[in-house]
């Protein structure tokens, strides 16, 4: 479900957008179309699946799937300096 409220409505009261915003997305129209989502910061990241740096990461209350990239074994080549 979502909420749908006007530019005016937005515009005369913000506080309540974001209110509403806390518990799913705001529409917000300009002129009888879509033209704008309010989310909050938790669905935007859940969204666009980004979580900002470690720290942040850690501080969250949800868990986070996180499954570090395998590193393949090197071999060591001496230089060519001559």
């Amino acid at each position: 479900m979502a909420t749908t409220i006007t530019s005016r409505e937005f515009n005369q009261n913000v506080s309540a957008a974001k209110r509403a915003a806390e518990a799913e997305p705001v529409f917000i129209t300009d002129r009888g179309r879509p033209a704008h989502v309010l989310l909050s910061i938790e669905q935007y990241r859940r969204l666009a699946g980004t979580y900002g740096n470690i720290v942040q990461m850690l501080a969250m209350e949800e868990d986070v799937a996180f499954e570090p990239a395998r590193l393949e074994p090197r071999v060591l080549q001496t230089p060519d300096l001559g």
